[in-house]
């Protein structure tokens, strides 16, 4: 039930806030009508006091004027089926109760006679097993008796008795039809404007939450509008300026890669002439080869830096022609949907998912690329046959100068920067990369870059 109940439960902040809106509108609406029908019950039972007193002061004037005989014939006449009215010898009353419902009758009946002789008791009556329809007819089992001294006929003293159950015969309950659609009407409003309302303020959190998303994903251009609520707007400028302070930590990160990567180049053409000179042979060769080795993690140092910065321009981009281009270059077996495109920079996408093909084909005997799409994003896998990465390494590939291998030959690959550089490449358009380890064997790299929708005729290449 508990299970049940929670998948009911709306996991979205503007769903629970509606919830919580239409929750409180049906409470404080069914207090309201428990409030009214307690009052309504309270006022017909003092319109009903009312009446009986009214009645019975209408009746002390006739009885006053008739013989003993005609006073009986007035009690008869007067009784109903809810109110026996009786002039007997003896007096049922000889004090008034001291409850507040009785006082109010007995003062009721004072002012309106002129008189202080009035007795009145509010007396509990059992109903009887024999007639349960006077349960649900009569709201309450108690009796209002009145007891009131008429004048003395032929030397004997008479008293009007009277025992009524005070209550109307109809049930004294509010009628439901009107309130249910007033309360239909009230929530339908109050919740079309709480939707409205929730919305407003749960956007710029889902805004928020996309560019956190978009952040922990290393886009350092990810942005959020800096309006609504005070608080969401402090948030925003806390998070813009958080990204500001990155992107120019990665900017400045970036140029020193690369002033030092050119830094390097000059003393190791120095070193490379001088090598050359050695007449061992073999110490030459060690020392060059060494040097080619330095000179590769110069060029990716140079590369990766290049790549962080957004020099090329943006246009369509055919994918599938682009990665059947890539594949036919490097011997790979290519897989491609031609009518995906996306937006984004031909060259840097293209030495992306080239370093990926790259590392298939140096790590594996061959590699296959294929390109699909779903409703939203371009999917790029490439799979090779090779040994694949051990599962606690796959997150660290993407550092720089991490390796599938340990160590730093030309034959076997570079300095470790192609995972880096193509991920800072997918990164910056809004994609994403992962690698992970194929059932199968080997390993597979997944991109996924947003979709940009093409109609017919555009001739996009």
């Amino acid at each position: 039930m508990m299970q049940r109940l929670k998948r009911l439960y709306p996991d979205g902040l503007a769903g629970r806030i509606v919830l919580l809106l239409a929750i409180t509108i049906l409470v404080a609406n069914l207090i309201a009508l428990a409030v009214l029908n307690f009052q309504q019950q309270r006022f017909d039972k003092q319109a009903s006091e009312d009446r009986e007193i009214e009645r019975i002061a209408a009746l002390i004037p006739a009885m006053e004027a008739v013989n003993a005989q005609v006073r009986r014939v007035i009690a008869r006449d007067a009784s109903t089926r809810f109110a026996r009215v009786r002039v007997d010898d003896a007096p049922l009353l000889t004090e008034s109760a001291a409850d507040s419902r009785s006082r109010y009758i007995a003062q009721g009946l004072m002012e309106t006679l002129e008189r202080a002789d009035v007795n009145v008791a509010i007396i509990d009556r059992p109903i009887p097993p024999d007639a349960p329809e006077r349960r649900g007819r009569f709201r309450t089992d108690q009796v209002i008796a009145i007891t009131i001294p008429l004048s003395a006929r032929d030397d004997q003293a008479e008293w009007l008795n009277v025992v009524t159950s005070g209550a109307s015969p109809r049930p004294g309950r509010v009628d439901g039809k009107p309130f249910l659609t007033v309360l239909a009407l009230s929530l339908f409003c109050v919740l079309g404007v709480s939707i409205a309302l929730a919305r407003h303020l749960t956007q710029p959190l889902e805004q928020l939450s996309r560019a956190a998303e978009a952040a922990g994903r290393g886009d350092h251009t990810a942005r959020i509008p800096e309006r609504g609520a005070r608080e969401m707007r402090k948030a925003a400028q806390a998070f813009n300026a958080m990204q500001a302070e990155i992107s120019q930590f990665d900017a400045e990160r970036l140029r020193m890669l690369a002033a030092v990567g050119h830094d390097l180049r000059t003393p190791m053409t120095s070193l490379r002439i001088r090598a050359e000179m050695v007449d061992n042979e073999e110490q030459r060769d060690a020392m060059v080869r060494t040097l080619d080795e330095m000179t590769v993690m110069a060029d990716g140092l140079i590369s990766y830096a290049k790549e962080g910065q957004d020099s090329e321009k943006t246009e369509l981009i055919n994918v599938g022609s682009l990665l059947t281009r890539l594949c036919e270059d490097r011997g790979a077996t290519c897989n491609a949907d031609l009518t995906v495109h996306v937006t984004g920079r031909r060259v840097g996408l293209g030495r992306a998912i080239g370093n990926l093909i790259d590392n298939a084909l140096r790590y594996g005997d061959e590699a296959t690329a294929t390109l699909a799409q779903d409703k939203r994003h371009a999917i790029i896998t490439i799979d090779d046959n090779g040994p694949g990465i051990p599962p606690d390494r796959l997150d660290t590939m993407f550092q720089p100068f991490t390796r599938g291998d340990d160590s730093r030959s030309l034959e076997t690959g570079g300095a470790g920067l192609g995972l880096s550089i193509a991920r800072a490449i997918i990164i910056a358009h809004g994609g994403q990369i992962t690698l992970e380890n194929r059932l199968e064997g080997g390993l597979r790299a997944r991109l996924m870059l947003p979709l940009r929708r093409v109609t017919h005729g555009s001739g996009v290449t």
